[in-house]
């Protein structure tokens, strides 16, 4: 392990790449994102403020209420979330007294409840995870869940307008799995979870996060917008973004994603939508915290092709870096972010 984790960190930079009280019913048939994308209709990124509060280390999760941005830690003895104002600001914070194993991402209900994905799971070791319900009222309560097929990481959770939340995984192949539970949610019992979508993303040529090029690949936050009309899930280094009609999240991840390449950040793990709807905010790990704006400049609409922002950087479809095809860069890819995730697993604490 200790060889290929040397070979992972020395090829990284060079590598290509009310659902509460009504259950669902049925099976929806596995999906899978339409390979083509759409224009990113967003303009160029501006940084209003950046996080400097040496409680906010690892954001990982954000929601945009008003003139409010909400931001959660990645781990953490206490499901807390704190408020910012403008300028980044910590003024509030609202905590239970529930320690969760490892949240990872948020979610803003309509009635105020804040939802934390405690899915977490890099050692694949999890035997059920949980989604946390921290009220407006300050009561929190715990909803676990387990997953059909065995444990996942998964970093990325998307709450539909109808309130059925959806959890979507951080696959090293770029294959990511979308699952729900296949009942209402009860804190009493352990509730499982049903494969509904498959998500393929593939290398976008765009720079930043941890772990080289494979960061293209991995799902790291999600959000749905105020409005219900869009869906946004990023990676290390891009967001995409589909329209939503009603609460049909695996019909509209079947569908062309808009794709925008994100500012170069050492982590980037969280994703929302701003006040108008429309626009995204995104942030990450580590201090300071750039929290930075893509505002949005019209509705989706087709495009042939999208590359990155810096069209420097862009990769030809059906090539990847060095001339590698797809498949052997993304495995490669793979290779080493599956180590660096192991290790970090490892260092990290967790209960």
């Amino acid at each position: 392990m200790a060889t290929v984790l040397g070979i992972g960190v020395v090829a990284g930079p060079f590598l290509p790449g009310s659902f509460l009280s009504a259950a669902q019913t049925g099976s929806a048939a596995v999906v899978t994102a339409a390979a083509e994308e759409v224009l990113a209709p967003f303009g160029e990124p501006a940084t209003p403020c950046s996080v400097t509060d040496a409680r906010l280390p690892e954001i990982s999760g954000m929601a945009v209420s008003g003139d409010t941005t909400l931001v959660m830690n990645d781990g953490g003895d206490a499901v807390t979330v704190h408020l910012l104002d403008a300028s980044c600001a910590v003024v509030g914070e609202r905590t239970a007294a529930v320690d969760p194993y490892d949240p990872e991402d948020m979610a803003l209900a309509a009635d105020g409840t804040v939802w934390f994905a405690d899915t977490g799971d890099n050692r694949l070791s999890r035997e059920t995870v949980a989604l946390i319900a921290l009220r407006p009222d300050g009561t929190a309560q715990v909803h676990r869940l387990t997953y059909p097929d065995g444990p996942h990481d998964a970093e990325a959770l998307l709450l539909a307008p109808d309130g059925t939340p959806y959890l979507v995984t951080k696959e090293v192949l770029g294959v990511s799995g979308v699952y729900r539970p296949t009942a209402a949610l009860d804190p009493a019992a352990t509730v499982p979870m049903e494969r509904v979508a498959e998500l393929a993303l593939s290398l976008t040529g765009t720079p930043g996060g941890p772990v080289g090029r494979a960061g293209q690949l991995l799902v790291t936050g999600g959000a749905v917008s105020q409005d219900g009309a869009l869906i946004a899930l990023r990676t290390y280094t891009d967001a995409y973004v589909w329209p939503l009609v009603g609460s049909d999240v695996p019909g509209a991840l079947a569908g062309a994603p808009a794709r925008v390449a994100l500012p170069e950040s050492p982590q980037g793990e969280a994703v929302a939508f701003a006040a108008d709807a429309r626009s995204l905010v995104v942030s990450g790990e580590g201090l300071p915290a750039a929290v930075t704006v893509l505002p949005s400049t019209g509705a989706l609409s087709p495009a042939a092709a999208v590359g990155p922002a810096d069209a420097a950087t862009a990769v030809e479809p059906g090539t990847a870096s060095g001339g590698l095809s797809p498949w052997t860069a993304g495995v490669i890819a793979a290779l080493a972010a599956g180590v660096l995730v192991w290790a970090s697993g490892k260092l990290r604490r967790r209960h």
